[in-house]
């Protein structure tokens, strides 16, 4: 198939910032084109938006409905291969159960859906459908996290014993939602944003981390989720003990309320061997901690490396990979992984590694116990019931 795998999107207009990244993420290995699109609600901000992107106005729709019947009655030839929705968490579950209901592929925006019942509904229309899902937990796709996850697999730091992760935030330390700020008023809205505030937009990529690393199951979790900017009306900090499925402790806290930080994620996994910490605003290294000898820092391109560490490396030693390159591995494994649907043929297991619609309900799930057991006077909440 000597063509690139066309892409649809649903928001992402004029005004938005993830539409954008998503768009450049696509692009970079030259795997995907997008042809067409549904930028926003109103349809003159849409139309709009096309014009920005160039695209052809028969294919600037005025909503996700209209794009999905028009896009199906064009010849295979020409239809969008799968549609990318990039929307507040509100407007996930509609695109995404249409899309797939007239057989096309999903990418989508984390977290999964607005509640349970539609992350539920939507993971069980994949599995009748047979269709390709991705969820953008794009921190998965930097080369030294699958080099750190490959090494967990290996035993090369023994048994995980303990886990800490942590992202800081520092840009809603004030009631920034009551200025113009687009970003800040739909995250603290509960109709637009779900039940949790901090917890469910970077709490999720959190967790998603430390399970992804690890390999481990959060079994039950303590909560304690606060709000501190008063007048807000969902949590802007919260902290949580973890207990795993092989017996290990965490502590994962997510704020956006600490003043100073930006995008401050990381991750420490300490072992029977060895420690193993990564920092997002650091993304090259990777540090290995031993009792006794002294600290290894692992880095992008250089020395040997898991073969899936090296399949996401794209330039040389030295030369900063970042943000834009972990968002791009997901969108190109996933583009492999349609086009091989398409040719009849398979792809390589490397490739097929990125965030399912199953981690989606996963992510759903702790948004909804950390919630639970934020309100709860028992220390402990099961995860899984």
């Amino acid at each position: 198939m000597s063509r690139k795998i066309r892409m649809g999107m649903v928001g992402g207009g004029r005004g938005a910032f993830i539409g954008a990244v998503h768009r450049m993420a696509a692009a970079l290995d030259g795997e995907i084109e997008l042809v067409c699109g549904a930028f926003s609600s109103d349809p003159e901000k849409s139309k709009a938006s096309g014009e920005d992107l160039y695209l052809d106005p028969s294919r600037v729709y005025a909503s996700y409905q209209e794009m999905i019947t028009k896009e199906k009655e064009l010849p295979e030839s020409e239809r969008m291969d799968f549609v990318s929705i990039v929307t507040p968490n509100h407007v996930h579950y509609g695109p995404a159960k249409m899309a797939l209901e007239n057989g096309f592929h999903v990418v989508c925006d984390k977290p999964l859906a607005f509640d349970m019942e539609e992350a539920l509904d939507l993971e069980k229309t994949v599995s009748e459908t047979g269709l390709i899902f991705a969820l953008t937990h794009n921190y998965t796709g930097y080369p030294m996290v699958k080099q750190a996850r490959q090494m967990v697999k290996d035993g090369t730091i023994g048994e995980v014993r303990k886990i800490v992760v942590e992202y800081p935030q520092g840009w809603l330390s004030t009631k920034l939602e009551d200025t113009d700020s687009k970003q800040a008023a739909w995250r603290t809205d509960p109709k637009r944003s779900g039940i949790a505030g901090s917890m469910g937009d970077i709490g999720t990529h959190a967790e998603n981390l430390a399970e992804y690393i690890s390999g481990l199951k959060i079994k039950e979790m303590c909560a304690d989720l606060s709000i501190m900017v008063p007048g807000r009306l969902l949590d802007d900090d919260g902290n949580v003990l973890l207990h795993f499925d092989n017996g290990a402790v965490g502590i994962l806290f997510a704020s956006q309320i600490s003043v100073g930080e930006e995008n401050n994620l990381k991750i420490r996994i300490y072992g029977t061997k060895a420690g193993l910490e990564w920092h997002q605003q650091e993304p090259n290294s990777l540090m290995v901690k031993y009792q006794d000898q002294p600290m290894q820092i692992m880095r992008t391109g250089v020395g040997e490396l898991s073969n899936s560490a090296q399949a996401h490396i794209r330039i040389p030693a030295g030369h900063p990979e970042g943000y834009l390159e972990a968002f791009a591995s997901i969108y190109r494994n996933f583009a492999k992984c349609v086009r091989a649907r398409i040719e009849g043929t398979e792809v390589d297991p490397v490739y097929q590694d990125f965030p399912s619609v199953s981690d989606g309900v996963r992510g759903m799930q702790f948004i909804y116990k950390v919630v639970e057991s934020g309100k709860s006077d028992q220390k402990w909440t099961p995860f899984d019931e």
